[in-house]
């Protein structure tokens, strides 16, 4: 298993279902660093899972007190490549550490 940060629309069951065919199992946790701005979403089928026009996305700050607390959750390598599929093209995965002191996946903005 891997880790997946989400601070927006996978902590959705109905995204979560859609998505991923399951409801993922996660932990609290807290990103540092990174500050949260809105992005429009035009894409369909994103639209249509989330219920949301506007997404939140992730931006570098390099500030340790600009904290984002979100779920840290278990997934499969397949369910990473699933949600690479729903996050858009304004969004990138990278890797990074978590307060928790644990790795996992993030999206950010382009």
């Amino acid at each position: 298993m891997t880790h997946l940060f989400s601070y927006g629309t996978l902590q959705k069951e109905q995204v979560q279902m859609e998505t991923f065919g399951r409801l993922l199992h996660g932990e609290k946790d807290v990103l540092s660093g990174y500050r949260l701005d809105m992005i429009e979403i035009t894409d369909a089928e994103v639209l249509r899972k989330s219920g949301q026009k506007y997404h939140p996305v992730l931006n570098f700050s390099g500030n340790e007190e600009d904290e984002i607390e979100g779920i840290l959750f278990e997934v499969t390598e397949t369910e990473i490549l699933q949600a690479d599929e729903y996050e858009v093209d304004d969004y990138k995965r990278i890797e990074t550490t978590f307060k928790s002191g644990k790795k996992g996946f993030i999206y950010i903005g382009k």
